[in-house]
C-alpha cells in the first residue's frame, strides 16, 4: 500500500451522526413470492491493493462507528505493545466469538498466562452465542459470565497488553487510558484520517467513528504487513492466526469463518450492519444503514467479485452457504439479492 501521513489527532472533528438515507444507495432487496417486500440501503467502498478507491456507493466520507470491524486494528495494537499471543489466542484477540467451550478455553488461557482472571475483564456478562453451547451451559446450572461474552478475547488481549507495558488494568476501557490512546493512534495512522467521534461499544470498550474509506484502508493495512511498522507486523500475526484457525474469529458455520475457510479472504463483521472483507486483490468496507447484517456478506462478496478481487466461480459456489433463502412454510419462496 502507498504511504500516508499520520493525522494529527488534535484536529479530530466531533461528529454526531452517520450518513442519512438521502445519501445512501440500495445495496440489497428481499424478494418473497415475486414481490419485493424489503430494501436495504447503505454505503460501501472498494479499494484496490494500493488502497485507492476503485468504486464507491453512497456516502463513504461521513463517519460510521466501526464496531467490531475495528478488531483487527485493536488486536494488532495489543500484540505490538507486547501481548504475547500466538495461534488460537491471536485469533481470539480479533474475535466476535460464539462462546463455544473451545473459544472460552482459549480466552481463559490468555488470561491465566498473564496472571489475570475473568474478574479482570470489563466486558459484560453474557450467555454463549452458540445455541448448543448455551443449552449445555444452562443445563449444567450455569448463568451468564464474562468469558462467554463474544468480545472477551479482545478484552483479554487488551489486558495482556497492559500487563506487558506495566499499565493499570482496572481502567483499561477508559478512553484516556494509554492502551486506548495507542489503539486510536494506530487507527488514525492506518486509516489515514482523524477519528471523528468516540463512544462506548456494546462490550464496554471505547468505540471510534471513521469514514468507510478510512475503515477500508485500516483493514487493508492489517492484511498487508510492513515490518517497518510494529503494529502492522503484529497485524500479520493476527491475520495468519485467523487463516490457520478460522473458527476463532467467529465460529463454525458462521459467516466470517465461512468466508475465511472457503474464499481465503479476511471477513470481520460488526454490529449495526458494518462489515469489512479483505482479499489479496482488494478490500471492501460497508454499512447497511438500518443496521441489518443479513445482506452484508452477500453485498461485500458481490462488490469484490465485480472488482476482480475474488474469483467469480468460487464466490458463486460459496453463496449457497449463506442464509439467503426466504421461506414460506417448508418451501423456498424468495431470496435476498444484491443490487449493486
Amino acid at each position: 500500500m502507498s504511504s500516508r501521513p499520520t493525522p494529527d489527532a488534535t484536529h479530530a472533528t466531533h461528529a454526531t451522526e452517520t450518513f442519512t438515507a438521502r445519501d445512501a444507495v440500495e445495496l440489497a432487496l428481499v424478494e418473497r413470492s415475486g414481490f419485493v417486500e424489503s430494501r436495504h440501503l447503505g454505503s460501501a467502498v472498494v479499494l484496490d491493493p494500493d488502497g485507492v478507491p476503485v468504486r464507491t456507493l453512497g456516502d463513504v466520507t461521513t463517519p460510521v462507528f466501526a464496531r467490531s470491524s475495528l478488531k483487527p486494528v485493536q488486536a494488532a495494537t495489543c500484540l505490538a505493545l507486547g501481548a504475547d499471543l500466538h495461534d488460537e489466542a491471536a485469533g481470539l484477540a480479533t474475535a466476535s466469538h460464539a462462546g463455544t467451550p473451545a473459544h472460552v478455553a482459549v480466552v481463559a488461557r490468555m488470561l491465566a498466562e498473564g496472571d489475570l482472571t475473568p474478574s479482570d475483564l470489563r466486558c459484560p456478562q453474557a450467555w454463549p452465542g452458540d445455541s448448543a453451547a448455551r443449552q449445555e451451559w444452562a443445563a449444567a446450572g450455569h448463568g451468564p459470565d464474562r468469558l462467554h461474552m463474544n468480545c472477551s478475547g479482545k478484552h483479554a488481549a487488551m489486558l495482556r497488553a497492559c500487563r506487558a507495558q506495566g499499565w493499570s488494568t482496572h481502567d483499561y476501557t477508559d478512553p484516556g487510558h494509554p492502551l486506548q490512546r495507542e489503539i486510536a493512534a494506530t487507527l488514525e495512522r492506518a486509516g489515514g484520517e482523524p477519528i471523528a467521534a468516540t463512544g462506548v461499544d456494546g462490550c464496554g470498550a471505547p468505540l471510534f467513528a471513521v469514514s468507510l474509506t478510512a475503515l477500508a484502508r485500516a483493514t487493508a493495512w492489517a492484511t498487508a504487513p510492513d515490518a517497518a511498522d510494529p503494529a502492522q507486523a503484529a497485524a500479520a500475526r493476527v491475520v495468519e492466526a485467523v487463516h490457520r484457525f478460522p473458527w476463532t474469529i467467529d465460529g463454525e458455520g458462521r459467516e466470517n469463518t465461512l468466508v475465511i475457510q472457503h474464499l481465503g479472504a479476511l471477513a470481520k463483521g460488526g454490529a449495526e450492519g458494518v462489515l469489512v472483507v479483505a482479499a489479496p486483490g482488494g478490500c471492501v468496507a460497508l454499512k447497511v444503514l438500518d443496521g441489518a447484517a443479513r445482506p452484508a456478506t452477500l453485498v461485500a462478496l458481490t462488490l469484490l467479485t465485480q472488482a476482480g478481487a475474488l474469483d467469480a466461480d468460487a464466490v458463486a459456489a460459496f453463496l449457497p452457504r449463506l442464509p439467503l433463502d426466504v421461506r414460506g412454510g417448508d418451501e423456498v419462496v424468495g431470496r435476498i439479492r444484491a443490487v449493486v
